[in-house]
């Protein structure tokens, strides 16, 4: 009998990417899309600045990047790289912050939806994924798609509106004049709903 955990079949999702896996070892050819990638994520690698303490006022590269209709933006020391289409296993039953899960050079790596922790009904449509991780890539970033590089000062942001303490307070350093929201890669990293670990029991 498939092992399952709720309504989610475990045996078949790990065949599925099984099966992703030996698809994308058997390409013999480097695509376009994958040339691309690999160049966003030298560039972002190239441009991200050393890891040092955030200082009040100090200026911080930000990637912008749009999801659900919302506009946030993330400091580009925690983004590793831009999967632009990549190939996402859904899995019927997960929560709607689990997105799916695809492969990174073998590895799997769980796709989040950022809009239900703002409380805000996640989109259907798919978009390229930021991989978010300092050491190593920890979650993907399902995006409907990224935007800029821009630097913003500390002292150019407004505090977070008090609708989003209770559900997403931690998450969010405070919001640019534009109204796009700027996250805390610290907070988002280590926030318990959004770690995921695919085991024999289902996702933990």
């Amino acid at each position: 009998m498939p092992k399952r955990e709720g309504n989610i079949d475990w045996d078949k999702a790990r065949a599925r990417l099984e099966a992703l896996e030996r698809a994308t070892e058997a390409r013999d050819t480097f695509t376009d899309e994958a040339a691309l990638a690999a160049l966003d994520a030298r560039a972002l690698s190239l441009a991200r600045p050393a890891q040092v303490p955030v200082l009040p006022g100090s200026q911080r590269e930000m990637v912008r990047f749009k999801a659900a209709g919302q506009t946030y933006a993330l400091e580009s020391r925690f983004i590793l790289e831009v999967m632009r289409a990549p190939e996402l296993t859904l899995l019927p039953g997960a929560p709607p912050l689990l997105r799916g899960l695809t492969l990174l050079r073998g590895e799997v790596l769980p796709v989040v939806e950022l809009a239900p922790l703002f409380g805000r009904p996640a989109a259907q449509g798919t978009g390229p994924v930021l991989v978010v991780g300092t050491a190593r890539a920890e979650l993907g970033l399902r995006t409907d798609e990224v935007m800029e590089v821009v630097v913003l000062t500390g002292t150019e942001l407004l505090p977070a509106p008090p609708s989003l303490e209770e559900e997403a307070g931690a998450l969010v350093s405070g919001v640019s004049p534009d109204g796009t929201l700027v996250l805390e890669g610290e907070a988002l990293l280590a926030d318990e709903r959004l770690v995921f670990e695919l085991s024999e029991e289902g996702v933990a």
